[in-house]
């Protein structure tokens, strides 16, 4: 009898030795992908990035993230038009309240997607399909910048510059309908979030004259278009393109001499 116990444990301790792990790991183009490894298999020199734990959502997370983000969020509705309110709601829904695995692994705050125009460094994502990709960015701050030229940069959200800046209910509702979110309830989740949360108290008045609106730029199926390399700025594409800095800032909506890799500039 004794030699049969001795012969289970060693038995059960082989298997554990040989006990597969899920990990989620980082291909070289930032992609996440899933993978079975042996633990003791030291030959596998991807990067790994621990799935986030599941943290609980509570008022105090919320107003927490609402405070760290409302001043980038009033800042884009001084420089590009678009509300506080809606920067923060959907940086709210999108990110998960701050704690999804896209916000905290890629620093993606809006859930958005790589497109045909994105160069820069993205990750792999189950969204609407298996293994989406997703934008990345090196800042949550970049993240809230991209939101700002993603909705300036594309004609189906022109529309909505026209608004009054306190209509938060037409720019949910309008979102919407211009394809940024799938689900349906999408303007009743945002307009509840920014009322619960009364966001729409950081939504300061513009005045129209001084917002450079996408709707009355220079865009047409002619536009020439340059996306942002790594050590490019304003001023080099300005000298490669042979247009005046102010001209390019005025093109696209930017009021500083900011621009992120993988942005599409529009240059003619």
């Amino acid at each position: 009898m004794t030699r049969i116990y001795a012969l289970l444990i060693m038995v059960l301790f082989f298997v554990s030795c040989n006990t597969k792990k899920s990990v989620i790991q980082t291909t070289r183009n930032g992609s996440y992908s899933s993978v079975s490894q042996n633990k003791n298999n030291s030959s596998n020199k991807s990067q790994t990035i621990e799935a986030s734990p599941r943290v609980k959502v509570t008022n105090e997370l919320i107003l927490n993230y609402i405070e760290k983000y409302k001043d980038v969020a009033q800042s884009n509705m001084m420089n590009y038009g678009i509300p506080a309110s809606i920067v923060l709601g959907q940086a709210l829904l999108e990110s998960g309240y701050g704690v999804s695995s896209l916000c905290i692994q890629a620093n993606n705050h809006f859930g958005i997607k790589c497109h045909n125009d994105w160069l820069g460094e993205s990750v792999r994502y189950d969204d609407d399909s298996a293994g989406e990709c997703f934008r990345k960015y090196n800042d949550p701050k970049d993240s809230f910048q991209d939101h700002a030229f993603f909705l300036t940069s594309r004609s189906r959200y022109s529309s909505l510059f026209k608004l009054d800046y306190k209509d938060y209910k037409g720019w949910a509702k309008g979102l919407k309908e211009a394809g940024y979110a799938t689900d349906p309830q999408y303007p009743t989740k945002l307009i509840s979030l920014i009322e619960r949360y009364e966001l729409y108290k950081y939504d300061i008045y513009i005045n129209k004259k001084d917002i450079v609106r996408y709707a009355n730029n220079r865009i047409s199926n002619e536009t020439e278009r340059y996306v942002v390399s790594k050590g490019d700025t304003l001023y080099s594409i300005s000298k490669k393109y042979n247009i005046p800095v102010e001209e390019l800032k005025k093109l696209n909506n930017i009021f500083d001499n900011s621009i992120s890799i993988g942005q599409s500039i529009i240059i003619k």
